[in-house]
């Protein structure tokens, strides 16, 4: 075929089926414009190897010019060339894509965040996703996890920690670890290179929860007794529900009237709330059980201990916060505050140090031991709860209260 009989941009523009369900124009070298009666075209090359005859697309026309069709044909005979079949080759590199999307950072983590998703609460499997999709995705997210090495770990984290994102930069890595070790025991990766930061991230100094020392705790009950002349009383009852109970904050504002059992004064939180993802009993001393018979009251037909303005949902998670600012206690104290504070009281009066931590919820991720530890030391526990019940009330009232237990000097 002379130059003269190719196809020009000219014929590609004009060119019609003339009525033909298809018709084929020929550039020459086995390239051809397929031309179909609704008006679309489609270039294709046709070729022939070890005596078998075959032919590939090389894309649409005007979106693939003339010009490109014919560099991709080259492109193609160059492989013919070396006995290796386009048509084939194309297959193999779609596979390998394919795998490569499989097992790209992203994938990999994706699917570990649904593996390990049952067994979190849902506010932190959002914080685990937010960091992952903020600060992971869009600097490694598509390259092999395999392929990944530290260098490149470290300059994602070094963006963060230009942000000033400190304690961020140390969160995400720790997420990252557990991605490539997910990997490497589901063989898409060999090791984990997040282990070779350690030492190169910029240290951080973790910023504990404000919570007031046990000699200011009364102090601080005398204010919330008062809260009632600034605030509203549902919230003075929640914060002094939260010093009897100390359970976590979100605990405490998700909390259905189904979970209680009054009559064995049981609140009882199921393992899908609890940070852990492990039932949990809370003992519920005689003023707790006044206090959330008056909530009763005040719920009305909400089915939450804590209706917010609309009854359908409980109140905010900086309602007690606030209440707390309102007091006078900004960056003094937290909801976080009444657990610390317990724990530090409790572990003073010479209670049982295990039976301290199971009343925390602070118990293992194990199913077989967490079944088991949902009613250790119950017994203990239940007359555990009602004297701090007696403590508190002590503080409150200006009472000298004594520790239940003298510790040997």
């Amino acid at each position: 075929m002379t130059t003269k009989d190719r196809l020009t941009a000219v014929d590609c523009k004009n060119a019609s089926s003339d009525g033909k369900k298809i018709k084929k124009l020929h550039d020459g070298q086995g390239l051809y414009l397929w031309v179909y009666a609704d008006g679309k075209k489609y270039w294709r090359l046709r070729y022939k190897l070890f005596g078998q005859e075959k032919s590939i697309s090389l894309g649409t026309y005007p979106a693939t010019s003339l010009k490109q069709a014919r560099q991709s044909a080259q492109a193609e005979r160059e492989k013919l060339a070396s006995n290796i079949d386009p048509s084939i080759d194309r297959k193999v590199i779609k596979q390998r894509a394919k795998q490569a999307a499989e097992n790209s950072f992203e994938a990999v983590s994706r699917e570990w965040y649904s593996k390990q998703l049952h067994t979190w609460v849902h506010s932190h499997a959002k914080d685990v996703i937010r960091r992952l999709e903020g600060n992971a995705f869009p600097y490694i997210g598509m390259h092999p996890i395999s392929q990944i090495e530290a260098p490149e770990l470290l300059n994602m984290i070094r963006i963060i920690e230009n942000r000033g994102s400190y304690d961020l930069a140390h969160r995400v890595l720790q997420v990252c670890g557990q991605v490539f070790r997910y990997g490497v025991v589901t063989g898409r990766c060999s090791r984990d290179p997040a282990a070779d930061l350690k030492g190169a991230l910029t240290p951080h100094k973790k910023k504990n929860q404000a919570a007031v020392k046990p000699e200011e705790l009364p102090e601080l009950l005398r204010a919330i007794a008062t809260y009632e002349t600034t605030g509203n009383r549902q919230t003075q009852l929640a914060l002094q529900l939260l010093t009897l109970t100390f359970v976590r904050t979100n605990e405490l504002i998700g909390a259905l009237w189904t979970e209680f059992d009054l009559d064995n004064a049981l609140w009882i939180v199921p393992a899908e709330r609890m940070k852990m993802r492990s039932e949990h009993v809370v003992p519920l001393p005689r003023r707790a059980l006044e206090i959330i018979h008056e909530l009763k009251t005040i719920a009305g037909n909400s089915r939450y201990l804590l209706p917010g303005r609309n009854p359908n949902k409980p109140i905010s998670n900086n309602t007690l916060l606030f209440a707390l600012y309102r007091l006078g206690y900004k960056g003094k104290m937290t909801g976080h505050g009444f657990r610390a504070v317990a724990s530090t009281i409790l572990n003073e009066s010479g209670f049982n140090p295990d039976a301290i931590e199971r009343q925390l919820a602070h118990c293992e991720r194990n199913e077989i031991r967490s079944a088991y530890n949902r009613a250790q030391y119950m017994p203990e526990r239940i007359r555990m709860m009602q004297w701090w019940d007696d403590y508190i009330q002590g503080l409150e009232n200006g009472a000298s209260v004594v520790p239940l237990f003298k510790k040997s000097s």
